[in-house]
């Protein structure tokens, strides 16, 4: 919680003040139920409440049903599963490298995701959101097991340090590969533009179903491994000092970064910020156990993502504005105003 301190006259009116941490809880349910109405509703053609309702429970014109059913469901839903992904492997690798400003792209993620795009786009001639995925699936796992593998050898194998170290290493090597390959072929450079701006616009069932399971996977991981982060958090002799297993541990988080990370930048391209800035939004709310982290950015990411997409679409009408280029614009400001609070940006 942001305040903790109890006592009289100010201290105690101040202490008061904070709303009980069941309010924030249920007020972000309801602000991720509110964000998904509007992405039902809110689109560059214009349908009525009592359309989209009608439409929903079965009814509709043909029109509307393939404005609702083909186009906004699919959009939020993967609005959804991606805030969730990234989110919820922020607060892994924030919690992992004790580190409040790491982010999943820290472990050269996002980097691996986007060289497969690349190569994909220039030599296998991809041009489809669906191939993309399995190609940003596949790079993500490859660069994070590059990672993994050369942080592993030596003194304090794949400790934290040693893992941001090598990450960001690996990634840069890669974000230099992706950027020759784009610059070097104009058809590859157009296509990953879009791409990489980050944006949910035409991703349908055929490209979220797939990641689904892999996604639930990563979730379930996370969810397990909080638990011991709470414990490696005040050191790793600590942690097996209260017998908990840090190997076993740091593997689960990697998965799960990897698994999660890797499939949100498969469907919608590197969205930034959200994995950043929304951990210390729930930390601030919640406090500093690792489980009610996690289920906090489960919850307030995809309200965050799907927000941005609604906002993107009405900001520069006709066109739209990539959900990567939104959360980019409210991330900066939230997140430098965050990090000035120390009961924010603590771990």
């Amino acid at each position: 919680m942001a305040l903790t301190r109890v006592g009289t006259g100010s201290e105690g009116t101040e202490r008061a003040s904070v709303p009980p941490r069941s309010t924030r809880v249920t007020g972000a349910v309801v602000v991720l139920a509110v964000a998904v109405a509007l992405s039902l509703l809110v689109g560059a053609n214009p349908l009525s409440p009592s359309t989209v309702l009608e439409t929903l429970l079965g009814g509709g014109s043909d029109e509307s049903r393939f404005v609702i059913w083909e186009q906004r469901v699919p959009r939020t839903v993967a609005g959804v599963l991606v805030g969730a992904a990234l989110g919820v492997a922020g607060a892994l690798i924030q919690a992992f490298t004790r580190n409040p400003l790491a982010d999943p792209g820290i472990l050269g993620v996002n980097a691996g995701a986007a060289f497969a795009v690349a190569v994909g786009i220039v030599f296998l001639g991809v041009t489809s959101p669906f191939g993309y995925v399995w190609l940003a699936c596949a790079g993500a796992l490859v660069v994070t097991t590059i990672v993994y593998g050369i942080g592993a050898a030596g003194r304090d194998a794949a400790g934290p340090v040693r893992l941001t170290v090598t990450g960001v290493a690996v990634g840069a090597v890669f974000a230099g590969l992706t950027t020759g390959l784009t610059l070097t072929h104009p058809d590859a450079f157009d296509r990953m533009r879009g791409w990489s701006a980050g944006s949910l616009l035409g991703r349908g069932f055929d490209v979220v179903l797939p990641v689904l399971p892999l996604v639930v996977v990563g979730l379930l991981l996370a969810v397990a491994a909080a638990p011991g982060l709470n414990s490696v958090a005040l050191g790793v002799d600590v942690a097996r000092a209260q017998g908990v297993n840090v190997r076993r541990i740091r593997i689960a988080v990697l998965v799960a970064v990897t698994l999660l990370a890797g499939c949100a930048t498969a469907v919608a391209g590197p969205i930034v910020f959200v994995g950043l800035m929304v951990p210390h939004l729930v930390r601030w709310a919640v406090g500093t156990d690792q489980r009610r982290i996690v289920l906090g950015s489960l919850v307030v990411a995809p309200a965050l993502v799907v927000l941005a997409d609604v906002l993107g679409r009405v900001a520069v009408l006709p066109s739209e504005m990539p959900a990567g280029v939104v959360t980019a614009f409210l991330g900066a400001p939230v997140l430098i105003a965050l990090v000035r609070r120390p009961q924010a940006s603590g771990l």
